[in-house]
């Protein structure tokens, strides 16, 4: 199952296996936390050298749903790059790269804490952004309904009778939901730790990403319903 539909605010979005978040009414897509240049800004900060092949694979990951969707707007849900400098490292492949993304749809960049948005690569630039009943911004206030945000990583694992399966996952219930990490070089925070265990209540779910869209009870109210455990990667 490529997707899973949920409700918020009495629109019905599509969460994607992928990790982002199509609206069909609007036709919008969202994606989150992508930290474009993760690796070059661990390199210079004398961090472990890793393959630099993390903005290659977030871009075409995402060219994959623009192409299938073709979605009017297209929000990039802030950490969209992993820091202020590493706006600056992209090569003009990966510029150009971006600047046919943004061809014949509405572009916005929402300002996240490890980066403001990119002033010289096209698109709008908005700290938080709300169409109809929704509210688009980088990291939740808590308040308000109809929030989709960013920021956390939600990760969560399934046991199974072998071994544990983890994914990324959107954490939701009726009036906020929290997007998961769209960047290759991403880490994930535990859904059952604070603080995310402590701003859902006992209607949450999850939809776990990856090969499939998998949506589950994060707190099985009766006997025998599936649950996510939780667990951390780096």
């Amino acid at each position: 199952m490529n997707s899973a539909n949920l409700t918020l605010e009495g629109e019905t979005l599509n969460a994607r296996a992928t990790g982002a978040l199509f609206w069909p009414a609007q036709s919008v897509l969202c994606v989150s936390d992508l930290h474009l240049g993760r690796t070059e800004r661990i390199a210079r900060e004398g961090g472990h050298i890793i393959p630099p092949y993390e903005n290659t694979d977030t871009l075409q990951r995402l060219e994959d749903e623009i192409r299938a969707l073709a979605p009017a707007t297209i929000i990039c849900l802030g950490d969209s790059f992993d820091d202020l400098a590493a706006t600056k490292s992209l090569t003009e492949i990966e510029t150009d790269w971006i600047t046919r993304l943004q061809a014949g749809c509405e572009w916005v960049w929402i300002e996240g804490n490890h980066d403001p948005a990119p002033l010289d690569l096209g698109g709008t630039h908005r700290e938080t952004l709300r169409i109809g009943a929704l509210t688009f911004r980088h990291i939740g206030d808590g308040q308000t309904t109809g929030e989709i945000s960013g920021h956390f990583h939600p990760k969560a694992t399934i046991p199974t009778r072998s071994r544990s399966v983890s994914r990324p996952c959107f954490l939701f219930d009726e009036t906020r939901l929290i997007m998961p990490a769209f960047g290759t070089y991403t880490g994930g925070m535990k859904t059952s730790k604070p603080p995310l265990s402590t701003m859902f209540g006992k209607d949450a779910q999850v939809v776990l990403t990856g090969s499939s869209a998998r949506r589950l009870n994060l707190h099985p109210s009766s006997k025998g319903a599936r649950t996510p455990a939780s667990s951390r990667t780096g």
